[in-house]
């Protein structure tokens, strides 16, 4: 790598160091958060940027968040004249963002009174508006999903900025908890400031260099390990919540050398409904799939991503027009560009690549009351691990572009007219072969008062696949028990829910890898 070996000792631990100060924003954000989704759920992630707005370091939190954040915030920093002491908000999906709410809150870094980087805290916040409690309904256009905030800032050299804060309190649901959470992330960024400042900046400066330098490597030394070759691969998105059904998504991976080009020419064109991928989701789906193939120390910095050209057709389900709707191009989207980007791998390394996993983050999100008692909840459900060719997949767990924890039964039934009912992993859910996939899980809610449903799931219809002759995973199931009657739901959609009404959702589970011995 070109450094020498005391220099390399050094470089990994202020890789370490700097891993450290991201896991400490995080603590930080958890502990002063406000709402569970973010303090207890952790549906978060922190990063540090270089003054260029690369990333040079992350947290171990959500893929979606920080490989958006890779790839977007060059274009975020270059906007503004920073001063110590600013704070930008921003949760735009054109414009630095993934959907609306995933809200951004950046911090420029001043060393020894030079701007040497930006600390960056993204969260998602249990509503920011829009049609539907929770802004994640099947709207038709980004404006009714909820309030968009371009670049702006929240605080000016220190002096709060007023004009957010009242369009907060104007568009969104229980508007102080989303201040209250914004106000932990400004907090996690503060934290950043601090430790950086205990850095000699040309010190800090000529490290961040080295450290960009010695980990591109990693990335082409993972893609130099893939023999040359094209390899392609499609799969679908069910439906849209609009009618259209069946959306494909094609993959074409070109390896030469130490290079790949993921081109998703052919893939469908953009939607009338919510599941259209800004670009930056997209490339936080790519980035992921490629960094699961590299080594668990490799430094993680925006450069490990060099190697890897991105193509996408502009208006395209991948790469859609400004304004078209996002809400579930975050959420399931991305989980299929990682099954078509994986499928693809799986022909060059079918040893080195699991068959799918649930495919679907099960987006369950309720809403009710009015006025100071109107209450938003929302989570995401674990469900089945792809086996590979080490082993078994693993049960019940988040999956891929998802990293979050479940939302615990104590917190949720103090904090909200819901109670469980059932919580159970979904047994002989994941496929059959020689190593089975994982199984997916049940939850069952009832609620107590009257509110209101909104559901974003995939893998409903179509089933997770099995490699090498592995059988695919059992698709998910949404139900309905109203009137003392079960119906089944459909994926995406909202339903207004009567008091005693109950919802279960059973998740997919995993394919399986490879044909079980009896069958050989």
């Amino acid at each position: 790598m070109h450094v020498i070996e005391s220099n390399a000792v050094e470089l990994s631990l202020f890789s370490h160091r700097l891993a450290a100060v991201c896991e400490e924003m995080g603590a930080i954000l958890k502990r002063s958060a406000i709402s569970p989704n973010i303090r207890d759920r952790e549906d978060f992630s922190c990063a540090l940027f270089t003054r260029g707005g690369e990333l040079i370091a992350q947290a171990s939190h959500i893929p979606v968040h920080l490989g958006s954040m890779a790839f977007a915030m060059s274009k975020v920093v270059d906007i503004f004249d920073w001063q110590a002491d600013d704070v930008v908000v921003f949760n735009d999906p054109y414009l630095g963002g993934t959907h609306l709410p995933d809200i951004t809150v950046v911090m420029p870094l001043f060393v020894e009174q030079h701007l040497t980087g930006f600390a960056a805290a993204r969260a998602h916040h249990a509503d920011i508006g829009g049609a539907t409690p929770g802004s994640m309904g099947v709207e038709t256009s980004l404006e009714k999903e909820g309030l968009i905030i371009s670049p702006c800032y929240w605080f000016r050299a220190g002096d709060e900025q007023p004009e957010l804060v009242k369009q907060i309190y104007a568009r969104v649901r229980a508007p102080e908890e989303r201040l209250g959470d914004l106000s932990a992330q400004r907090a996690a960024c503060q934290l950043a400031a601090q430790r950086l400042n205990e850095f000699d900046r040309d010190h800090l400066e000529s490290m961040f260099a080295a450290l960009i330098s010695v980990s591109e490597s990693y990335g082409r030394t993972a893609i130099a390990s893939i023999p040359d070759g094209i390899y392609q691969f499609e799969d679908l998105l069910e439906d849209d919540g609009c009618g259209t059904l069946n959306l494909s998504i094609k993959v074409k991976l070109t390896v030469i050398g130490e290079q790949v080009s993921v081109d998703f020419s052919g893939s469908a064109d953009q939607s009338r409904g919510p599941v259209n991928c800004p670009l930056a989701v997209t490339a936080a789906s790519v980035f992921y799939v490629f960094r699961c193939l590299m080594p668990k120390h490799s430094p993680q910095t925006a450069a490990i991503f060099h190697p890897i050209s991105i193509i996408a057709p502009q208006g395209c389900l991948v790469n859609a027009n400004a304004g078209a709707p996002v809400a579930a191009g975050n959420v399931e989207t991305s989980q299929r560009i990682v099954d078509v980007v994986l499928g693809a791998l799986a022909l060059a390394i079918p040893n080195r690549i699991p068959a799918a996993a649930q495919g679907t983050m099960n987006n369950v999100i309720f809403g009710g009351g009015t006025g100071d008692s109107e209450w938003v909840y929302y989570e995401t459900l674990a469900g089945g691990m792809g086996a590979h060719a080490a082993g078994d997949g693993l049960s019940a767990v988040q999956c891929h572009m998802t990293n979050t924890k479940n939302s615990s039964i104590e917190v949720l039934e103090m904090h909200y007219p819901l109670r469980i009912t059932a919580y159970a992993v979904r047994k002989n859910s994941g496929g059959d072969g020689k190593y089975i996939g994982g199984d997916g899980l049940i939850r069952e809610w009832q609620v107590v008062e009257d509110c209101h449903l909104s559901l974003l799931t995939e893998r409903r219809l179509s089933s997770p696949y099995g490699l090498l002759g592995g059988a695919d995973g059992k698709s998910g199931c949404n139900s309905l028990f109203s009137n003392g009657v079960w119906s089944e739901l459909p994926a995406k959609g909202s339903v207004q829910l009567l008091a005693g009404d109950r919802i279960r959702i059973e998740t997919p589970g995993g394919g399986a890898y490879s044909i079980s011995d009896e069958k050989d």
